[in-house]
C-alpha cells in the first residue's frame, strides 16, 4: 500500500544526513546499491503478533551512495506485511494503529529533513 500524501516524495537530502536522520527515527537502510537505497522501518502489532514494514526508497541524484556527500531524492512511501521467510504483501489490509504510527514516523522524518 502506497501511503499517499506523506510529503517524502522529492525531498532531496545528502546520504549522511538521511542516514543519521533515519536511523534516529527506527529506519535501517537495508538494500542499497550505487545509485538506490531502501529504508526500513518495523512495526509489530502484538494483538495479532504480526510485523508489517514501512518503506521508502531514494535514488542517488548527485554522486554514488559510497559518499556520504551523495544527494538523494526520496520516492513514495510504502507499507505492507512481513511474510514467512521474506517478503511483503502489500494488498493486505493495515491496522489503523499501526497506519497511524507509520504516518507520524514519515511526518517526523519530513519535518527533520527539511529543518
Amino acid at each position: 500500500m502506497i501511503i499517499e500524501n506523506a510529503g517524502l516524495k522529492g525531498l532531496k537530502s545528502d546520504l549522511a544526513h538521511l542516514d543519521s536522520t533515519s536511523t534516529k527515527l527506527g529506519f535501517v537502510r537495508w538494500q542499497w546499491e550505487y545509485y538506490r537505497a531502501t529504508y526500513d522501518l518495523k512495526l509489530e502489532n502484538q494483538a495479532t503478533n504480526s510485523e508489517y514494514f514501512l518503506r521508502f526508497n531514494a535514488r542517488a541524484v548527485e554522486g554514488k551512495l559510497e559518499s556520504p556527500y551523495a544527494i538523494l531524492a526520496l520516492e513514495d512511501a510504502y507499507i505492507g506485511r512481513g511474510t514467512f521467510p521474506h517478503g511483503l504483501d502489500y494488498e493486505s489490509p493495515i491496522p489503523d494503529q499501526i497506519l497511524k504510527v507509520a504516518t507520524q514516523k514519515l511526518a517526523d522524518l519530513k519535518k527533520q529533513l527539511s529543518e
